[in-house]
């Protein structure tokens, strides 16, 4: 179920805008918004081409999926080796995109929901499911719009923070939909000058992996950030994990520590 009453994490602010300067804000952030949406709209049907030039990106994902699996499984102990190793767990993939994440938990019995903001993308990711044979819940929405009657057992928030202005607020969000011991995954990129250089300068204008302009440095979340918002709505840090990407090899391996891309999951 959709809750439309709920405020928008993207475009408005947990303050009353009575004056011509938090309007001017408010326009802001919502210009801000629908241009972060045009982003994504505009390379949905990229994503799942293996020969496109986001072909890294698919690497990053096979990756992170298996870091997210492991994690589901360690915390749920269950067997990661086991085809239905995620039978009857129920997942929420925030951003889900055109459903890259998405689409391997079906694949082993979980029970996923994938919410975007781009009417694209969820297009793009259920056809894609459709011809896959999965059943996998997408729905065209923000995750402040879900009812939260509804919990799931894991709520995976990757990629999206960094694009988002008020990202209390969704961190917020992401917690109330978690249920009792389950478990929230985060996944952005650390703010630091190698970032800078690596993810942006690197990723976007040299080695052209996307699009200029994906990202804003200013958004992007240092780790230790990212553990005191979870913790304000007791969530404890279990499993931290840093990716990395070798130009020469255009290969991801994962790290302990975290590096410029990282994960971290949470339970109560």
């Amino acid at each position: 179920m959709l809750d439309k009453t709920k405020k928008n994490y993207l475009s408005t602010a947990d303050t009353k805008v009575d004056s011509s300067s938090g309007d001017r804000n408010e326009k802001a952030r919502g210009a801000y918004e629908s241009e972060e949406l045009a982003k994504f709209d505009a390379l949905a049907e990229e994503w799942w081409n293996p020969t496109s030039k986001f072909k890294s990106v698919l690497a990053f994902n096979a990756v992170r999926v298996d870091v997210i699996i492991q994690g589901i499984c360690q915390h749920f102990q269950r067997d990661a080796a086991k085809p239905n190793a995620l039978k009857g767990i129920r997942i929420l993939d925030i951003g889900c995109g055109a459903g890259l994440i998405c689409e391997p938990l079906a694949e082993l019995g979980a029970e996923v929901t994938g919410i975007d903001g781009s009417e694209m993308n969820i297009k793009v990711a259920t056809q894609h499911a459709k011809s896959s044979g999965l059943s996998i819940s997408y729905q065209h929405a923000l995750a402040e719009e879900l009812d939260n009657s509804q919990l799931f057992d894991v709520v995976l928030n990757t990629e999206v923070i960094e694009h988002v202005i008020d990202q209390d607020a969704l961190v917020e969000t992401c917690a109330n939909l978690v249920a009792e011991k389950g478990m929230l995954v985060m996944a952005t990129l650390d703010r630091t000058f190698k970032s800078f250089v690596v993810a942006i300068i690197g990723a976007e204008y040299v080695l052209r992996m996307l699009p200029r302009g994906t990202h804003n440095w200013r958004f992007f979340v240092k780790p230790r950030e990212m553990e005191q918002k979870l913790a304000q709505h007791h969530f404890k840090l279990f499993i931290r994990r840093g990716f990395a990407f070798n130009p020469l090899t255009r290969k991801w391996r994962v790290e302990t520590k975290p590096n410029v891309n990282y994960m971290q999951m949470f339970c109560r």
